[in-house]
């Protein structure tokens, strides 16, 4: 694993933050950053406060779709009813009912 040093203020938030995320598997993780899934623990553990990480690691363990392998490929593109259509470069408004 690349020690913190290596990774900037922004890089291990992002980490942190796409550790935290249901959807984002520890693959995504792997090959945005380079680390594989102990390494991004180890980075867990270090910078949450213990209480945390406990409660992440309940969370994470087990979980299918931390594990692209595991998970089935429709799950990987979840995408929200209220999410806005990106066109053109342009963000369409969504229709208020």
């Amino acid at each position: 694993m690349k020690e913190k040093s290596f990774f900037s203020h922004c890089e291990v938030d992002r980490i942190i933050e796409m550790a935290w995320e249901d959807r984002t598997s520890f693959d995504a993780i792997k090959k945005q950053f380079g680390i594989v899934e102990k390494d991004v623990i180890k980075l867990m553990r270090k910078e949450l406060k213990e209480k945390s990480f406990k409660m992440w690691r309940k969370r994470v363990q087990g979980r299918l779709t931390k594990h692209s392998k595991m998970s089935s490929p429709d799950k990987l593109k979840f995408k929200s009813n209220s999410q806005r259509q990106i066109t053109l470069n342009k963000i369409s408004k969504r229709k208020i009912k």
